[in-house]
């Protein structure tokens, strides 16, 4: 069999005949499959020993960067450091062993900590009540727009079909509105990169639903004037929906409730340090003002010393929405809730200012080597327009790849859609002094490199186990299995 070679990694490894394990004998009898659903030719599957698998996989994870490895800048998604503890927490046994259908009276303690979570989450926003079933930021988004519907419903107002969404706005808003069958309306952004109050105030009428916001918005500036805007959506009747994805830097510092939002998201895998990425896993709980409470799909209630689950009714009787089975991501609802008992009260305050801090130190620090289109103070993220010096023709890309083979992730890049170079940095309120100055003297490197000999940039990476791939062409024709398959086989 080939064996293709991409850096020290070897893939099509199998081998016909090799097997790494051995089945215990049946002790279940013998049950007949349909013949439907029966193959008709052998799986071909890889046939690899056990060491094989153990050293490629090995392998692989050596070549995986993550927040462990080194710094991880990228912007809007707050890749935070997930302490060990977390894990711990989640891995003991009478956690990990729950199963969503035994009774409520053998997981009382599991239902303790969503009941605790559920409070401390509207203590640190504002908000009334929380669900915890949306298992995703997106998911969160939905129900939240759901719950605005049968807010509405409710009221005999079904004409207000319209979200409101600014042209900032993370791509999943207007996407999560389209799912929840809502038109989606865009409301323009001034010069300075804030909402534009004159124009939002044209687009309000009786059918718009709500007006959907991130504050501090994607180009993580703080909307100065969520009370106008708060007030405006209010007197027509509509909603005010929170983005909770930039909740980093508003803790200890300020609640979306205390600004006139009606219903938000949280990310918990953003803001409450478990891992993210690669489709998953999340968390999405979604937080009400008092008089959508009723709405809300489930929430864990404490009645004298017990704790249960409790689906909620709308005026009808009827359960307002249904957003998912079961209780939701507990594994990451643990995560979350042990991340806010560790650092308690007082330290949790320190999040946002630290997560400010030092997102403006390095934006001061670079801005004589990166575009600065906004020169303001920011919140946990900015962004940058690529280099100052375009001369060259070195792109964000280029920078991006670059820093990779000085073992830094690169930033977000090419979004927010604003600007044409984009290069979104957000450093979080974990990282040291010390690596901070080493990743602004790495992007102060780049930039000379650029000047100096901007080929080694744009032909970068050059120390990673993959070089530069064709993006396009790997979207078009994904290879998905372990090795081409013959005629026979497919």
């Amino acid at each position: 069999m080939n064996n293709r070679l991409y850096g020290n990694l070897i893939f099509e490894l199998s081998h016909a005949g090799r097997r790494g394990f051995s089945l215990p004998a049946n002790e279940f009898g013998t049950h007949d499959m349909p013949e439907w659903a029966q193959r008709q030719t052998a799986a071909a599957l890889p046939e690899c020993d056990e060491m094989t698998v153990v050293r490629h996989y090995t392998n692989h994870s050596q070549n995986n960067f993550g927040v462990n490895n080194g710094f991880y800048p990228l912007g809007s998604c707050t890749m935070k450091y997930n302490p060990v503890i977390n894990e711990e927490m989640t891995a003991l046994p009478l956690m990990q062993n729950l199963h969503p259908a035994q009774a409520e009276d053998t997981c009382q303690g599991v239902l303790s900590m969503m009941y605790g979570l559920q409070h401390k989450l509207s203590a640190l926003t504002g908000l009334s009540a929380f669900t915890l079933n949306p298992f995703a930021g997106a998911h969160g988004e939905l129900t939240g727009l759901m719950l605005i519907r049968a807010y509405h419903h409710e009221k005999g107002q079904d004409q207000r079909v319209k979200v409101i969404v600014p042209d900032s706005a993370h791509g999943t808003n207007p996407a999560s509105a389209a799912v929840c069958g809502l038109e989606v309306v865009e409301v323009k952004s001034t010069a300075d990169g804030m909402v534009d109050v004159d124009d939002l105030r044209a687009l309000l009428d009786d059918k718009v639903a709500a007006v959907m916001m991130t504050n501090p918005n994607t180009l993580g500036l703080f909307e100065r004037q969520i009370p106008e805007i708060a007030r405006l959506v209010h007197a027509s009747g509509a909603l005010l929906y929170y983005d909770g994805a930039n909740l980093n830097p508003m803790l200890g510092v300020c609640r979306p409730g205390d600004m006139g939002f009606d219903v938000m998201h949280i990310n918990l895998h953003k803001t409450f340090s478990t891992p993210h990425g690669g489709g998953g896993p999340g968390s999405g709980p979604v937080g009400v003002i008092a008089a959508m409470e009723h709405l809300l799909p489930s929430t864990v209630v404490k009645d004298g010393d017990k704790y249960t689950m409790r689906r909620n009714h709308g005026q009808d009787g009827q359960t307002p929405i249904s957003v998912g089975a079961n209780a939701g991501n507990v594994g990451v609802m643990i995560r979350a809730y042990t991340y806010i008992l560790s650092l308690g009260r007082e330290n949790i305050k320190m999040v946002g200012p630290l997560a400010t801090l030092n997102a403006n130190y390095i934006k001061e620090a670079l801005k004589d080597d990166y575009l600065l289109p906004i020169d303001t103070v920011c919140k946990h993220e900015f962004v940058f327009d690529g280099l100052k010096d375009k001369s060259t023709g070195v792109t964000t890309m280029d920078v991006a790849k670059r820093l990779l083979d000085y073992g830094y992730h690169a930033p977000t890049i090419y979004f927010p859609l604003l600007f044409h170079e984009s290069l979104m940095i957000e450093p979080t309120e974990n990282e040291s002094k010390q690596t901070i100055d080493a990743f602004i003297a790495t992007m102060h490197r780049i930039a000379e490199e650029a000047r100096t000999e901007p080929d080694t940039v744009k032909s970068a990476p050059h120390n990673t186990p993959i070089g530069r791939v064709d993006d396009v062409l790997a979207a078009k024709h994904p290879v998905l299995t372990y090795r081409q398959m013959t005629a026979e086989e497919a």
